[in-house]
């Protein structure tokens, strides 16, 4: 197991209906870990507290060796700048291809290396969309340049909300593809949430069950997959 980025102990989040329950969890750098879930199982509210979007009612949040509770849930600037997220549907600024996938580097005062630039649109196959506007763009070609806004600045922790629902099989392989090979050069901690236990086998390095704001069952992919300890593991993947 590499290093541990996140680990999270007697974490609460309470909504009116609605709590989620996280007693012990630690995310590692170099690897993908699925949220697999119904809706309102509570991924969102997890990768929005893993974002220091929203502050938990309960519990401790620990992040590049500082800690974080309820009260104090603030990192820096420096440190909410090591951290991205990808929804599922991407919010572009009205420009053009290119000035939003520097974007992220104009604002974090780094240098904007063309070559680099390029060399992530060519994988991700919206190299010829540089100079088209965000508007003009298909659902899976905003998809592409979202994630090449996200990955231009190596970003430590690279937070997906259902990146690929909704998309083709042709782009939902080259987002598959693209993560993993980021994943594998840079080592960042990659959490990603889908509804697809087909996906999440392809491209998971450990799958986390969660349902009802709890989590279920953590295991490794093949042990997940192919030998799950909980009914409700079992239950969820034969359909």
């Amino acid at each position: 197991m590499n290093e541990a980025s996140y680990h999270i102990s007697d974490l609460k989040k309470i909504y009116p209906g609605f709590e989620l329950s996280v007693d012990n969890l630690s995310l590692c750098r170099g690897e993908i870990f699925c949220l697999l879930g119904p809706s309102g199982a509570g991924k969102t509210t997890l990768l929005r507290l893993l974002n220091f979007l929203e502050e938990p009612d309960e519990g401790e949040v620990t992040y590049g060796g500082a800690k974080y509770k309820p009260g104090n849930y603030s990192p820096s600037l420096s440190v909410m700048r090591e951290i991205t997220t990808v929804f599922q549907r991407p919010a572009l600024l009205k420009e053009n291809v290119w000035n939003n996938i520097v974007y992220p580097l104009k604002i974090r005062n780094k240098k904007i290396a063309p070559n680099g630039i390029v060399s992530i649109m060519e994988e991700l196959g919206i190299k010829d969309l540089m100079k088209q506007k965000s508007k003009t763009l298909s659902g899976g070609e905003a998809q592409r340049v979202a994630l090449a806004r996200a990955l231009v600045f190596n970003p430590n922790v690279l937070l997906l909300d259902e990146p690929t629902a909704n998309l083709d099989p042709a782009n939902i392989k080259i987002i598959e593809r693209m993560v993993t090979k980021y994943t594998l050069e840079e080592k960042p901690t990659v959490v990603w949430i889908t509804h697809n236990h087909f996906q999440a086998k392809r491209v998971g390095h450990r799958i986390c069950l969660m349902e009802d704001g709890n989590i279920i069952e953590i295991n490794d992919n093949e042990s997940f997959f192919n030998s799950p300890e909980q009914q409700k593991t079992k239950d969820f993947l034969a359909g």
